[in-house]
């Protein structure tokens, strides 16, 4: 049975697209019940349009009271999972949302993540360090700050002599088409769990490991 997703994005929707064109491919089992934006006129919320989903956008509040709109449309759309892609909000998470709010970052955490890294920013900092790998990190959110929470999995790519932040940062990108579909069907087939604040991956939805 398909999951259902909200899915939160801030700008052009690229991971929206790519988790819908996963879905249509029978790749995911999930369908996205609702798009929240906290901003409006984005290009994500054209692709909403189209594809016949329902749409909101929640702006102009604090932090608190933004968080509380996002999720009581959640709960009116009976979502299973909470998908951050690439939202630029900090939300507080409720009681009833735990475990089931995941993001994705452009990097491997807990390096070059938290407030103030998104986008081209990440990967400028990844050069400037010299770094010789970067990649993504997919993982359940929590009310600590930005891009902490369990790590539900990551994928390593390499920094190429000559990167710039736009040629990394396609690359990256290509690995999060790959990981958050990856991560998101794990979810829906029940094989994951967070045990001190690690997540645990079983073999099977019946609880073996």
């Amino acid at each position: 049975m398909a999951i259902r997703l909200a899915v939160l994005v801030s700008g052009r929707g690229t991971t929206l697209a790519n988790l819908l064109d996963r879905i249509n491919e029978g790749q995911l089992d999930a369908e996205v019940a609702v798009v929240i934006s906290n901003r409006p006129n984005v290009l994500a919320l054209n692709l909403a349009e189209l594809a016949n989903l329902p749409a909101h956008v929640v702006d102009k509040d604090a932090d608190e009271e933004l968080g509380a709109k996002v999720f009581q449309i959640c709960r009116e759309a009976n979502v299973d999972l909470v998908v951050l892609a690439g939202f630029l909000r900090f939300v507080k998470i409720p009681d009833d949302f735990v475990g089931k709010v995941m993001n994705i970052h452009p990097s491997l955490i807990p390096a070059f993540c938290g407030h103030g890294y998104y986008g081209s920013r990440v990967h400028a900092g990844v050069l400037e360090r010299g770094c010789k790998v970067s990649g993504c990190t997919v993982h359940f959110a929590d009310n600590h700050e930005y891009d902490h929470g369990p790590i539900v999995l990551q994928r390593v790519v390499p920094v190429l002599e000559g990167d710039t932040p736009e040629s990394l940062q396609q690359r990256v990108f290509e690995a999060e088409c790959e990981a958050f579909p990856q991560a998101i069907q794990l979810f829906a087939e029940g094989r994951l769990s967070v045990e001190d604040g690690r997540v645990r991956v079983r073999r099977d939805p019946s609880g073996g490991s």
